[in-house]
């Protein structure tokens, strides 16, 4: 007995030592005397070199990290059977909401693994085109199309913006619908801008021309809005809207229906906007409706002399008003859907309806309303999930929209509001069963005792007895909402009778703004509260337990993994911190970083600088902790939140951490913050960190045949 209890335990050693591989050698990074002072506080920043991205050395340090990183990825025995899993779970035609102009549709479209979806052009009885296919803009993948376009009146053009490498800047072309070729018409420099058409032309939003190398990292100022007229040289566009005592601020224009009238939007944060209108018919100037950016404000669109706006002004969880643009004072704007217990998240015009999607408890609810805000019906969805793409016109009763679940891939449905009929126009079909698997939602206590709603998705009859993989994700920042969505690299979870949650926690905008402003400056801490109660609720109630724990997040998200397993590392076995905002000191000094002070708080603000230095992840890796294996991900072309986050936060947490666990970086070349990533760099991605989590959890994924 004693002989097999020994044999057991040496071959469970073999096969821990194999999983943690415990040492490694990292590559040395260098460190520099850099000492900043904050209020008499003196802050170490020993590898602010790596802030400069685009120097020789920081390019091989880079190559080194990833070397070591896809070193460790290659010995991980299943690694490649993952990779072929998810290019079947991947290869299935994916379709985008359609866009009605004239009697032609717009959409998206991707037979499956193509790594960028392709813009297609369909009339009335006719077989689809193709009208612009990005796969043929590199031989790489990298360079992607936005979804914000814009087709001229007549339908004769489209002006559509390009971005590459995964970068925030965009390029601006035009084409001609019936030729299919591109006018000589070409505008650079562009960031955060729709396209408004107008006319002969149409309005856009850039910056100045960068400097030479500062490019990806400098610090984005003087945004302005132009008018570009088809054929004339970029460099003569016309400026219409700007504000040179404030360099801070964005702007951005959008043109009623009729093309009556000009929007425009000024911004200072991430949340909160001033709204300006002009009548493009007349020689007016504009007229500002707002004051301050203590409030969001959105047109939908003209009706006759009135505009339709959602807004959360005096109502957190927003509400619909109608404003006379004869009468434009705020005494005399009218309420056409009052705010309500549950949160207004989004409302498009059809005809003379209102499609008004509201959210309740993180979950989809689509009503119908006329135009003056009677209530007309509801929109039955399939199952628990989320709308989103709806597509609609005053001109037409027609609409569509996308819906998803966490198991059920994006369907469209085509809708008559006036009929009240619906139709599914287009559902994937994939190599997956959604009948096997439960979505529930649940409702935990955080710290303070605030209940938070947390969706929890597995597979029918899984056995709770604390063992199974588990991913907890959430982001809780920037008002953004959660709902149930659809990932084709988490199937991988679930095919291996494994958990995926979803947290709603504060700092999101699931129940409004109130809820928003509960996790946001010196309330940031309820956000990582909420996180670890979400832990400890999936651990006591026997979903998983700490060995089978992984977490992830991005951008904001990656900052919340950072903070987390800082402060509890027992509780996790794995984690993503991805593209994250690292170091809470600097953050506003890099391209569009300023935006995120209203969310954050500043370090240029004493009492804020002591909120933000007590959680940055960066400045609070501890050297007498455990921590869990930690893959952080980035990307050498990330503008938004610059790669030098991720980079001084992993190599300090791999100078302060002497544990067993692995602690890397996977750097992606030619990506950014995640928008226009290719196909197969995503497949790539998701390989390697499911494969990371399995081995470092001890398990071993199941395949099929």
């Amino acid at each position: 007995m004693k002989q097999k209890f020994l044999l057991i335990f040496l071959v469970f050693s073999i096969w821990f030592s194999s999983c943690t591989d415990s040492k490694i050698d990292y590559p040395e990074t260098k460190k520099v005397d850099q000492l900043d002072e904050y209020f008499g506080v003196k802050v170490e920043d020993s590898y602010r070199w790596l802030e400069d991205d685009r120097s020789e050395e920081t390019e091989n340090w880079v190559i080194a990290q990833n070397k070591v990183t896809f070193d460790y990825l290659a010995k991980i025995p299943f690694r490649e059977k993952i990779k072929n899993r998810l290019t079947e779970l991947y290869d299935f035609e994916t379709m985008g909401s359609p866009v009605k102009k004239g009697d032609a549709y717009f959409f998206f479209k991707n037979t499956g693994l193509q790594d960028q979806p392709v813009l297609f052009k369909q009339n009335l009885l006719e077989e689809a085109t193709i009208l612009i296919d990005p796969n043929k803009l590199s031989e790489d993948g990298t360079v992607a199309m936005s979804k914000d376009f814009a087709i001229s009146k007549d339908g004769k053009y489209i002006a559509y913006q390009i971005s590459r490498g995964g970068s925030d800047w965009h390029e601006i072309f035009v084409r001609n619908i019936e030729t299919g070729e591109d006018l000589d018409d070409c505008v650079k420099w562009v960031k955060f801008s729709n396209i408004a058409w107008y006319k002969n032309g149409f309005f856009y939003s850039r910056y100045p021309t960068q400097k030479e190398g500062e490019e990806l990292s400098g610090i984005n100022k003087f945004h302005k809005i132009f008018y570009h007229k088809l054929g004339i040289p970029a460099i003569d566009d016309k400026i219409i809207f700007e504000n040179k005592n404030y360099p801070l601020r964005n702007y951005s224009a959008d043109v009623s229906g009729d093309e009556k009238y000009l929007f425009v939007y000024e911004t200072e944060s991430t949340s909160g906007n001033n709204l300006y209108v002009k009548n493009l018919q007349k020689k007016d100037a504009f007229v500002k409706l707002t004051t301050g950016f203590n409030y969001d404000y959105e047109v939908l669109d003209q009706v006759g002399d009135n505009l339709i706006v959602l807004t959360n002004y005096n109502a957190p969880k927003y509400k619909l008003v109608r404003i006379n643009v004869n009468t434009l004072n705020i005494g005399n704007w009218i309420d056409v859907l009052p705010e309500k217990k549950d949160v207004l998240k989004e409302c498009a015009l059809a005809g003379d309806n209102i499609i008004a999607l509201y959210m309740q408890d993180a979950k989809t609810k689509l009503e119908v309303y006329n135009i003056k805000g009677d209530y007309l019906y509801d929109i039955e969805l399939p199952i628990l999930g989320s709308v989103s793409d709806i597509n609609s016109s005053v001109n037409s009763n027609e609409v569509f929209y996308k819906f998803k679940s966490f198991t059920v891939a994006p369907t469209i449905f085509k809708y008559d509001v006036e009929n009240n009929s619906g139709e599914v126009y287009f559902e994937p079909a994939l190599d997956f069963d959604a009948s096997e698997y439960e979505t529930k939602q649940v409702f935990f206590e955080g710290k303070d005792g605030i209940k938070v709603p947390m969706f929890i998705v597995h597979k029918k009859g899984l056995k709770l007895d604390g063992n199974n993989p588990t991913l907890l994700y959430a982001y809780g920042g920037f008002n953004a909402s959660l709902l149930p969505s659809f990932k084709t690299d988490r199937l991988i979870w679930l095919e291996n009778n494994g958990v995926y949650a979803l947290a709603n926690i504060r700092g999101g905008g699931e129940y409004g703004e109130n809820w928003h402003k509960a996790g946001i400056r010196l309330n940031k801490q309820n956000v990582f509260d909420d996180f670890i109660a979400a832990s400890e609720y999936l651990i006591n109630e026997q979903y998983t337990s700490p060995k089978k724990l992984t977490i992830r997040g991005g951008s904001n998200g990656g900052l919340l993994i950072g903070a987390v397993i800082n402060q509890r590392p027992d509780l996790y076995a794995v984690a993503f911190p991805e593209v994250g905002v690292m170091d809470m000191l600097r953050f506003h000094l890099f391209t569009i970083g300023w935006a995120w002070v209203n969310e954050y708080g500043s370090s240029e603000n004493s009492i804020q600088f002591e909120n933000l230095y007590n959680y940055s992840p960066l400045h609070n890796i501890k050297d007498d902790i455990d921590y869990p294996a930690v893959m952080v991900i980035t990307a050498d072309h990330d503008d938004r939140v610059v790669p030098a986050h991720s980079f001084k936060y992993i190599a300090t947490l791999q100078e302060k951490y002497d544990g067993r666990n692995p602690v890397l970086i996977r750097i992606q070349t030619k990506a950014g913050h995640s928008a226009g990533k290719p196909t197969s760099v995503r497949i790539e991605e998701a390989a390697d960190k499911w494969s990371f989590a399995f081995y470092n959890m001890g398990e071993t994924p199941i395949y099929k045949d």
